[in-house]
């Protein structure tokens, strides 16, 4: 069980009010962190912000000053639909989190991209938001601005209507409406125009596997569209290309030169955001993931996650030999 993961914990209705806020809190907590991760791309930020929902949600449960006429009051009693509280929390919670977030991402050393998630091989046995936050959707999401990306997550991949959007974003519902078509208009010009078959995505990136270890330039220039594009995110924290990389040629041997410098590596098989991916494996250590983009069988796009930071969406960070 990884970090997204939680138990369901049920109270009978006869538990105090704090026992039943629990247990629901327990069983929101994957939907919770998806918003929160659908907003930030971070999986350690939306984890602070799930965690901060919980502390704001004790201190409602906290029992107020008794009223003369009513006696002893729980503030749990004030929220009438307490997964829309909790929702709207985390929503607002992480929307100042990713305000502040764009600020430090100006300072940001090279290309920032967001943190992996690994899921279940099988769709089916994975958390929501292996099939709403694919890795390429994460990508275009990071291109909005913070109230249109907050719109289109809340309302298009959560289903939350806009009057709920609108009580997240303290916006009307008809100004989350126009937020959220402008980012759809934009997710749709941005995202991959083919829909690629697991299968068929699986053998593309074996077949990258190969040829990066294997130092085949040919391969990789067959693999690669012409226009592809390289984008290495090391955070200043280990090496990696400060600029994005264009061309099939200079990714291919840029590919091909680094793996020679560091020929202990070798590749390991994973599905990040419901796609298959590899994580490169040195010394038994994961030290990056490959998020590869394709269309019509040839990849025009490669991720490199190499901050060592953005590795906690990883079951674990240590790989067999």
């Amino acid at each position: 069980m990884n970090r997204t993961e939680a138990n369901t914990t049920e109270a009978p209705a006869e538990a105090p009010p704090a026992s039943r806020a629990l247990a629901e809190f327990e069983q929101l907590r994957p939907r919770l962190f998806g918003v929160a991760y659908g907003l930030l791309g971070s999986v350690a930020e939306a984890e602070d912000v799930v965690q901060d929902a919980w502390v704001r949600l004790q201190r409602t449960l906290m029992p107020r000053e008794p009223r003369q006429t009513d006696g002893d009051v729980n503030g749990i009693d004030e929220i009438e639909d307490l997964t829309g509280w909790l929702v709207t929390t985390t929503s607002r919670l992480a929307l100042d989190v990713l305000r502040s977030a764009r600020t430090r991402r100006e300072a940001y050393v090279g290309p920032w991209l967001p943190e992996p998630v690994e899921t279940a091989p099988d769709p089916a046995d994975s958390v929501s938001l292996a099939d709403s936050m694919s890795w390429a959707m994460l990508v275009v999401l990071e291109t909005l601005s913070p109230a249109e990306r907050a719109a289109f997550v809340l309302h298009d991949v959560f289903g939350l209507t806009f009057d709920e959007v609108a009580a997240a974003l303290g916006r009307t519902p008809a100004a989350c409406r126009k937020l959220a078509s402008r980012a759809r208009e934009h997710v749709e010009e941005r995202k991959p125009r083919f829909d690629v078959d697991p299968e068929a995505h699986r053998a593309v990136v074996e077949a990258f596997s190969k040829a990066t270890r294997s130092g085949d330039l040919d391969g990789l220039l067959e693999l690669l569209d012409p226009e592809a594009v390289l984008t290495s995110d090391g955070g200043g924290l280990v090496r990696a290309a400060r600029n994005p990389i264009y061309g099939a040629e200079k990714v291919a041997r840029f590919l091909v030169g680094t793996h020679a410098k560091y020929t202990d590596r070798h590749h390991r098989p994973i599905v990040i955001n419901g796609s298959p991916a590899l994580v490169t494996v040195g010394g038994g250590v994961v030290d990056g993931v490959f998020a590869l983009g394709i269309e019509n069988g040839r990849i025009t796009t490669v991720d490199l996650i190499r901050n060592p930071e953005k590795l906690h969406g990883l079951r674990n960070t240590r790989a067999e030999q």
